[in-house]
């Protein structure tokens, strides 16, 4: 009996991915962004109640990535394509292709998938990360969708429709890039070795009390994905000069 019970959470997670994509779809935005952020819980316990129980299997593995193609691939994916929707119908201009653009979106559920699979063949990344997690990519996506949503004016809508879709590119690719990326595992508690994990930790409950007195809480989310990339990229850039010396 108990080996089902993770592949039951994942099953929570999947769950969680569809009901997100319906209220992304239907442009309820905070609810997709609300199931995202439950997703992510289920998917933190299915892995670990796997190992509490010693239940691993291949068939868990496998589910999981479907699991997690659902609800940090195409979740993210239909609250972007919402977002830049809303954005095409206000920017308005002359271009044929615009009614296209927001379709652009997608590209995040085919990124997520291939990072996945090849997440599940990459042995390197047994205690880091190579290239963007899906699930931050998708806490990015949906925090910055319902934060751009919520503004009652949006400034300059063909600027930021471009921004977006370059946004979408980047992300794309710093997903399947060979980018390391520190994961928040500790071997031990000591500072030593485990400086970044903790300063990180630190800033980010710092971005969330800011964020909520300036009564800004669902840009938190993006904020601390693009500080996480960042310390990410100056932990590599100082283990170069380190090297090098």
């Amino acid at each position: 009996m108990k080996k089902h019970i993770p592949n039951s959470i994942t099953c929570c997670n999947l769950i969680c991915g569809c009901i997100a994509i319906h209220f992304a779809m239907g442009g309820a935005l905070p609810l997709a962004l609300l199931f995202i952020v439950l997703g992510a819980v289920f998917d933190f316990f299915d892995g670990f109640t796997a190992r509490l129980l010693g239940v691993s299997s291949p068939i868990g593995k496998e589910l999981d990535s479907l699991a997690d193609v659902v609800t940090f691939g195409v979740a993210p994916a239909s609250m972007a394509f919402t977002l830049l929707s809303n954005i095409s119908c206000s920017a308005g201009g002359r271009c044929p292709m615009a009614p296209y653009f927001p379709y652009a979106a997608f590209l995040i559920a085919a990124f997520s998938a291939l990072r996945l699979a090849k997440f599940n063949l990459d042995t390197r990344q047994s205690h880091s990360f190579i290239g963007l997690p899906t699930p931050a990519n998708a806490l990015f996506w949906g925090s910055l969708s319902v934060s751009l949503t919520s503004m009652p004016i949006l400034p300059a809508p063909l600027v930021v429709r471009s921004v977006l879709l370059l946004l979408i590119l980047l992300s794309c690719w710093i997903m399947v890039s060979e980018v390391p990326m520190f994961a928040l595992k500790f071997k031990h508690y000591g500072w030593r070795g485990n400086g970044i994990r903790y300063s990180f930790v630190l800033l980010s409950a710092a971005v969330v009390v800011v964020s909520a007195l300036l009564n800004a809480v669902s840009l938190a989310p993006a904020v601390i994905v693009v500080l996480y990339v960042l310390a990410s990229l100056l932990t590599q850039h100082k283990s170069t000069e380190e090297n090098e010396a």
